[in-house]
């Protein structure tokens, strides 16, 4: 199998693939048009003849949104990790498929794309027991959206037709933070169980839940008060695995005291089990390990905890909200939110503002009242020296 290109004109041109027919053994070819540089005519041609010979390649006129789906899914596989891909996967197959999956691709237009949403949002369950929520079909926008563009680099689209697509509007939830009070409490409740050292991490660094099981001890320097968050676990099909951060970057964060105190008495509670199983404890074993040294599932930790505060008269929170109690108590104790910033491990100070700005107005009075405070002791002092 071989191929060549030809120019049309200037910028635009012919790629053109020799096949042999299998069944026949005649020769026939395969003419695509391609607009760009010569060199990207080029590497389009051996892209072609790549999936040609893999048995990956799809004719543009003949394939479905569903076959198409298929091939960008075997595509982003090596371009996202591989829970982000059982998501794609999902949505993509699950959600997108049944409703728009037999168009061909070429003929799928905004107005279908509207219409599948529309139906997603009043029908789409696949229990037959109403509709997807608005974030749902949020989630259907953004990956079939994502999936269209990659059709337009490859040329299979003029055009992305879900760019004029508006998806339903999600209303934003309200975040869930415990008070102090109610922090106190839930961990003087949590203490005697396992889940004593995830919920202390939770509530007093800011970690996500991935980075508390994925955390070793070797990352925990309890005679400087710090830890390292360099990496976080993810659970899929295929088992749990361990992967960067979620902003790709390792950061330190500083351990209170109390929270010092808790994991000198963990560690050596927990070297105490793994000697009674004939292991011993080592810099490489998880702080939040099962009671034989196996790495604690992430999906095992919000399970334990679900069950654990139905049985309390706490708030019905979720274990990622004790991360944002985290936030929340810094921000209202006037901790400059860059230091929040740092701690929550956000990429950048833009994202701790979106997410806490429901905590700044109480900040604003704080800050008018000092400033107001200010003013009138300096105007009183110098009224009363001019007295």
């Amino acid at each position: 199998m071989k191929g060549h290109i030809r120019e049309r004109s200037p910028g635009h041109w012919a790629i053109v693939i020799d096949l042999r027919d299998p069944e026949t053994g005649k020769r026939r070819r395969k003419w695509h048009s391609f607009r760009g540089t010569k060199r990207a005519a080029q590497v389009e041609c051996s892209r072609l003849i790549s999936e040609l010979k893999g048995g990956l390649y799809i004719e543009p006129a003949k394939v479905t949104v569903r076959q198409f789906l298929e091939r960008w899914l075997e595509h982003m596989k090596s371009q996202v990790a591989p829970r982000t891909h059982e998501r794609y996967s999902e949505i993509a197959l699950k959600c997108l498929a049944p409703l728009i999956g037999d168009v061909l691709l070429p003929k799928i237009e905004a107005f279908r794309i509207s219409g599948a949403y529309s139906k997603a949002l009043s029908e789409g369950r696949r229990d037959g027991k109403g509709g997807l929520s608005p974030r749902t079909v949020g989630h259907m926008h953004r990956i079939l959206r994502q999936a269209l563009q990659q059709a337009v680099r490859w040329q299979l689209l003029a055009r992305n037709p879900a760019d004029t697509v508006r998806p339903p509007k999600v209303e934003k939830s309200e975040m869930r933070a415990l008070t102090p009070d109610e922090t106190a409490e839930l961990l003087e409740a949590v203490r005697p169980t396992r889940m004593f050292i995830p919920v202390l991490l939770a509530v007093t660094c800011g970690l996500r839940r991935g980075e508390i099981t994925g955390l070793r001890w070797r990352s925990v320097d309890l005679d400087n008060t710090q830890i390292s968050v360099i990496s976080s676990t993810e659970q899929t099909r295929a088992g749990v695995r361990e992967k960067e951060t979620k902003s790709g970057r390792a950061r330190t964060v500083t351990l209170t005291a109390l929270a010092v105190d808790e994991l000198r008495r963990h560690k050596v509670k927990q070297a105490e089990e793994l000697l009674r199983i004939g292991l011993r404890q080592s810099d490489d074993i998880h702080v939040t390990a099962q009671a034989d040294g196996q790495l604690l599932k992430p999906n095992s930790l919000t399970h334990e905890f679900v069950r654990f505060i139905a049985g309390t008269k706490l708030p019905r929170i979720r274990f990622h909200d004790l991360r944002h109690t985290h936030a929340t108590q810094l921000l209202k104790s006037n901790v400059h939110p860059k230091v929040v910033q740092e701690r929550l491990g956000h990429e950048d100070i833009s994202t701790t503002l979106n997410l806490y700005s429901h905590v700044l107005p109480g900040m604003q009075d704080d800050a008018a009242n000092r400033v107001d405070a200010a003013l009138k002791a300096a105007l009183d002092k110098h009224r009363n020296s001019k007295g």
